[in-house]
């Protein structure tokens, strides 16, 4: 299972050097953060708790097998009406992508075209996809949340910080690294609307360094630096910011995400609002990254720390 997993990672990785190539950085960027880095953490996480032996199942699941088989069959039939992969007849190859290729400059003030595709065109599918995040977080909350006594989270914080003292080397470079990726993190989030990033590269480069800072010093120390409740409050805020933008855009008169109305001059008022909604992305995607990973190894610390009291 650990091969499979390192492999996966391995895939992550190519996969992002190819969209190199071919020229889709942002892509390449989000591939890589998330298929070779966060991904991969929280599969190796999952295998962590996974015990040796499975369970004996009680109950026969004959509904939800019946329910997930439908559901696959109509998403099938749902593809057969689709235009062939890579068609030039596609109707997004003859209306959708012209427009973008060849007004979005125009019409958003943004040199980096798929932030102006993410954020102002599709606008409506990108705080559904904020949503959905936010949605697999409060899942993760409500599915591997863990009651923990004063004295087990005293037992649990001890053993997992002994365990990351003798790490001596790691420790020290990392925190000389760990400033550098949180400043990266910025960069790409203010960075996006010029260049190759955006709220989705951003968040997850950051959540990637508070879990970098969990695995070297422990739960323990970062349950200390870091407010678990103010990052559950901060994934919120983000899909938050979102919605109140396009509120703000109905106020102002224009639809909902019409970020042309935010300001006197529609070009500013674009810029405004993509900078905004890109904002409240990457803050929900960094603290629902943060959340899950916390989840998973408060979980696995426990389990560990129960098999260690019945032994």
């Amino acid at each position: 299972m650990f091969a499979v997993v390192m492999l996966s990672g391995i895939y992550g990785l190519l996969s992002a050097s190819f969209f190199v190539v071919m020229d889709a950085v942002d892509v390449a960027f989000t591939e890589a953060s998330v298929g070779a880095g966060i991904s991969t953490l929280l599969m190796l996480t999952a295998v962590a708790m996974t015990g040796r032996t499975e369970h004996v199942t009680r109950h026969k699941p004959y509904l939800a097998f019946a329910v997930v088989f439908v559901t696959g069959c109509l998403l099938i039939y749902g593809t057969l009406d689709m235009p062939y992969f890579g068609s030039p007849d596609a109707p997004s190859h003859q209306h959708v992508a012209p427009r973008y290729i060849n007004d979005s400059m125009q019409e958003t003030g943004m040199p980096n075209m798929v932030t102006s595709v993410l954020a102002s065109y599709r606008g409506f599918d990108t705080f559904g996809e904020v949503t959905v995040i936010f949605t697999a977080g409060i899942g993760v909350l409500a599915l591997l949340s863990v009651v923990r006594g004063r004295e087990s989270d005293a037992e649990i914080e001890t053993l997992n910080d002994s365990m990351h003292e003798q790490y001596l080397i790691l420790r020290i470079v990392i925190k000389m690294l760990i400033p550098f990726i949180l400043l990266y993190a910025f960069y790409v989030q203010f960075h996006g609307d010029f260049g190759p990033g955006g709220g989705f590269q951003a968040g997850v480069i950051f959540a990637s360094a508070i879990i970098l800072y969990v695995m070297l010093f422990g739960l323990g120390t970062a349950r200390r630096v870091i407010n678990q409740s103010f990052i559950q409050i901060l994934s919120a805020i983000g899909v938050l910011i979102y919605g109140c933008v396009g509120l703000v855009s109905i106020l102002n008169g224009g639809s909902f995400l019409d970020y042309s109305v935010l300001s006197d001059d529609a070009l500013a008022g674009q810029h405004l609002g993509i900078l905004l909604i890109e904002l409240g992305v990457g803050c929900t995607v960094a603290s629902v990254m943060i959340i899950i990973f916390f989840k998973f190894a408060e979980r696995n610390e426990y389990i560990q720390s129960k098999n260690g009291k019945s032994t």
